[in-house]
């Protein structure tokens, strides 16, 4: 059985996200006491949760930061 007896996320927005377009969060306090950085569309708060390991989210952010234009 899954424990449902956690805190909420604190989500914080991507440095990108007063740009307009299409934003992220993630939530920085769950990712440094667990290692798994939860990823979601700032667009849709109550939409699905991406759970990705701390390598993935720097390499998502590293392929993000290559295809800046």
């Amino acid at each position: 059985m899954a424990n449902t007896n956690h805190p909420p996320l604190r989500w914080a927005k991507s440095s990108y996200s007063n740009n307009g377009g299409q934003c992220v969060e993630w939530a920085p306090e769950h990712a440094s006491a667990t290692g798994i950085v939860p990823v979601r569309d700032s667009k849709r708060p109550s939409g699905p949760v991406l759970m990705v390991s701390t390598d993935a989210f720097a390499g998502l952010i590293s392929l993000a930061r290559a295809a800046k234009p």
